[in-house]
């Protein structure tokens, strides 16, 4: 009876510290997988057996191999993952913004619009010069095409933040369908008392993948599942997954459920940026350059209409110029196809219908110099059309700045909470060695209490 329990006590302890080495193999195996936790192996004595009104020992067991884990850095690192996609995301469509602005630069409209309004000064000087009235048109469509560039150039940032968008949700739904996937497997391999650390850390991986996209709330139910919504709607549990799309409603890019039922509102993440970008700072920077541009418009049709071109004769009493530009819609800054012509009706350009007399006189070039003069005018908001602009231009650096900025400040962070992460959840090589030693010796001596037990057993059986 007491050389079978040493048997059974060195075989069992065997068992044990080649469990403990195999795991600790595992650990240092995947030293260098930055979404791998590290698992401890926790020994407990094994239950005593009753024997002879006595209890005996029965060696050692396997309690848990426990997964090193800290969940306050977990969703720490999921917040700033979520705000630092959100600010990287704003920085790079806004640096692609500043690129088709060109400013500062002589291709840029704060320098055209200049040159525009300088030309008709010069025009003042000599109103008859064809030359200098030719200028003056060149001049204007220099700043129309670059005005039109300028506005397809937004238009087309918002149809890429629409595909961003869509590209992103698919990402997104994937995502949540392989969660409810390995929350499912999860709860099978703990319902037939297998491990799970490593289901915990590709789920653990998943849900960080998805803190990038989008703010999640998420919980954890006795079953173990992760339970997770995003922007008050219900993405994922372990038995169903949401799926999600976009929408356009009213120049509002949203998101909602498939099935339209749900919209999801978002505070940070890739999504919320272009979201946000699309249906805010897109849209507004557009709305500027309209007011902008119709400004320009109105200010210069105001004046132009009050001058007579050279085409007047000298029976003409009363102003003919008519409007310089014709129309403006959608970032198009049309000029008058009577003044600068239009090929495509066979209209050919009149540089004598520019009308900068005030009193009928080739000579006189007085409207030249109050449209000279309008560059100066405080007409928008108490600014002058130049300064409305170049607050347009300081307000789309201001807002890259401090996107870089957020950026840069939650990537400290995550840095941070990532060399913490790595010293609670990361494989220590050092560590790892010591405990194979420790595990291997302890290994050896359960063999040599097995070839014990067996002298004793073989000077048993001589006896007889």
């Amino acid at each position: 009876m007491g050389i079978s329990r040493v048997f059974d006590i060195a075989s069992r302890s065997l068992g044990v510290y080649q469990r403990a080495l195999d795991a600790t193999s595992h650990n240092v195996a995947n030293a260098s997988n930055p979404d791998y936790t590290r698992s401890k192996v926790i020994l407990a004595t094994e239950r005593a057996e009753p024997i002879a009104g006595g209890e005996w020992g029965s060696g050692v067991k396997v309690q848990d191999i426990q997964r090193i884990r800290m969940s306050l850095l977990d969703s720490q690192t999921r917040l700033y993952n979520s705000k630092h996609s959100d600010a990287s995301k704003r920085s790079d469509v806004l640096s692609q913004v500043e690129t088709f602005l060109s400013e500062p630069s002589d291709q840029g409209i704060s320098k055209l619009t200049n040159a525009f309004f300088s030309s008709w000064d010069k025009l003042s000087s000599t109103p008859s010069s064809i030359p200098l009235r030719n200028d003056v048109i060149q001049a204007a469509q220099n700043l129309t095409t670059k005005i039109q560039n300028v506005y397809e150039g937004l238009t087309q940032t918002k149809m890429d933040l629409r595909t961003d968008l869509n590209d992103n949700l698919t990402e997104l739904n994937n995502g949540l369908k392989n969660i409810q996937s390995l929350n499912r497997q999860i709860f099978e391999a703990r319902s037939a008392d297998q491990s799970v650390n490593d289901l915990l850390d590709s789920r653990d991986k998943a849900i960080d993948d998805l803190s990038k996209l989008a703010n999640l709330s998420i919980g954890f139910d006795d079953k173990g599942n992760a339970n997770i919504s995003i922007g008050g709607a219900f993405a994922v549990d372990g038995s169903n997954y949401s799926e999600f799309k976009s929408d356009v409603q009213n120049g509002q890019l949203q998101i909602t459920t498939s099935d339209g039922s749900a919209k999801v509102t978002l505070n940070s993440g890739e999504l919320y940026a272009i979201t946000d970008l699309y249906t805010n700072t897109i849209s507004g920077y557009q709305n500027k350059i309209d007011t902008f541009a119709q400004q320009i418009m109105t200010s210069v049709n105001q004046i132009h209409k009050q001058g007579y071109d050279l085409n007047a004769t000298s029976a003409t009493t009363s102003p003919n110029g008519e409007d310089f530009f014709s129309s403006y819609g959608s970032g198009i800054l049309k000029i008058n196809p009577n003044i600068a012509g239009d090929p495509s009706v066979g209209i050919a350009s009149d540089p004598r219908k520019i009308a900068v007399s005030s009193n009928n006189q080739n000579g006189n070039g007085d409207i030249a110099v109050k449209l000279a003069q309008a560059a100066s005018s405080k007409a928008i908001n108490g600014q002058t059309i130049s300064e409305y602009y170049s607050s347009l231009v300081s307000s789309i650096g201001g807002d890259k700045q401090l996107s870089d900025q957020n950026a840069d400040s939650n990537q400290l962070v995550l840095d941070q909470l990532g060399v913490q992460k790595s010293s609670v959840s990361g494989v220590s090589v050092d560590e790892e060695m010591t405990n194979v030693i420790k595990f291997q010796r302890s290994y050896d001596a359960s063999a040599k209490l097995i070839k014990v037990a067996d002298e004793m057993l073989q000077t048993l059986i001589n006896m007889v």
